[in-house]
């Protein structure tokens, strides 16, 4: 039987391999692995590409988000507000400084609504935190007039949206900051972990500059205390090579989900629902099913590889009790984590598995229910 993976990390490595090896070996021979020229390199890149004036590699997606919220000032007392169905890295990063999330249930495009998002705020909010998720970019314009109002920043969770565009803009370069992850299964993704944050501001930038690096701008004088935050130079070298190809890799994952919409609705099943603001960068092409966990087995029986993003809300988590929601707390956030399946997606994939995908979920799902 042949296996269609969820993603194929191999099959895109195969052809960049040269390059790859070539920038590998180039970080060997310098021997700078912490914070070496390929870093520098790789932050003005990025930064250009996103439109940005200011990037900042960091050594994950999570401390992107803890950085960018400390050098906004965000800590104890504070509040952020951010979706219910969001990984729950974005709510770790508020929880790390000493804010408390704030979450807010989603519509049936997996994105706040506007009314759901001021009605959230108190006295203590500092932020707002948006989540690009699933490469699916959220309209920030009212976000961003509804933040001035209250004088609050805005936070972008872009970790998974690298190139997506809203008002003919990149995500990630339009809010106070914005911040990225380049675990390895991103659309932009390393070969270990990583992250950066993007601002236009420079004291924003020194600053997190100051604090990925113990608090250091000159060695072993600590003005602040700072953390241990750094973007690999290796990492930066391979996202260098990556970099040059995302936007063909992003246009690949669009024409894939094109052929999903094609052969799904062919099968007599719809579709996802998209954006009317924004250009769509198919990290994940989810779907939702009312029997997801049975038809998850049945495809797995026959070799296809699916994902759940996310199959427990973040305030049904254990380690969220402290927040005292409860199940019923925010219904289409948790209804979907319920029905959400993330079906293969990777710019390597080819049309006659989106057709056999397409084709056994007509055979096993009796319905799929179109996000309004």
């Amino acid at each position: 039987m042949d296996i269609i993976p969820f993603v194929d990390l191999r099959a895109q490595y195969e052809t960049i391999r040269a390059d790859v090896r070539a920038a590998i070996d180039r970080v060997l021979e310098s021997s700078a692995y912490i914070l070496g020229p390929d870093v520098a390199e790789f932050e003005e890149a990025f930064a250009g590409y996103c439109g940005a004036a200011h990037c900042v590699g960091v050594s994950s997606g999570t401390a992107a988000l803890k950085l960018g919220l400390q050098a906004l000032g965000i800590g104890p007392g504070d509040e952020v507000i951010l979706p219910a169905n969001t990984y729950i890295a974005s709510a770790l990063a508020i929880s790390q400084v000493g804010a408390t999330p704030v979450l807010v249930d989603v519509d049936g495009r997996y994105r706040p609504s506007l009314a759901a998002i001021e009605a959230a705020i108190t006295k203590r909010t500092r932020a707002i935190m948006p989540v690009h998720l699933y490469g699916r970019a959220v309209e920030l314009a009212p976000i961003l007039s509804l933040a001035r109002r209250h004088h609050l920043y805005v936070i972008e969770d872009a970790c998974q949206a690298h190139g997506a565009l809203t008002g003919g803009k990149r995500v990630g370069a339009i809010g106070d900051v914005g911040c990225f992850s380049f675990y390895p299964g991103k659309n932009l993704g390393a070969y270990g972990d990583g992250g950066a944050v993007m601002t236009n501001d420079a004291a924003i930038a020194d600053a997190i500059r100051l604090q990925r690096d113990f608090g250091q701008r000159r060695k072993y004088e600590h003005r602040v205390k700072g953390d241990n935050c750094r973007l690999d130079t290796l990492q930066a070298a391979v996202l260098i090579v990556k970099l040059r190809l995302l936007d063909e890799w992003n246009a690949s994952r669009v024409e894939r989900a094109a052929l999903y919409d094609r052969y799904l609705s062919d099968a007599g099943l719809e579709v996802p629902a998209r954006p009317k603001d924004g250009s769509d960068v198919f990290h994940l092409y989810v779907i939702e099913l009312p029997d997801r966990d049975a038809v998850q087995a049945k495809l797995a029986a026959e070799g296809i590889q699916t994902g759940i993003h996310y199959p427990v809300p973040i305030h049904l988590q254990p380690a969220y009790a402290d927040l005292g929601l409860r199940a019923g707390s925010f219904p289409r956030s948790e209804a979907s984590a319920k029905r959400l399946l993330s079906l293969p997606m990777f710019p390597e994939l080819r049309e006659e598995s989106i057709a056999r995908v397409a084709a056994a979920l007509g055979h096993h799902a009796a319905a799929v229910a179109c996000p309004a």
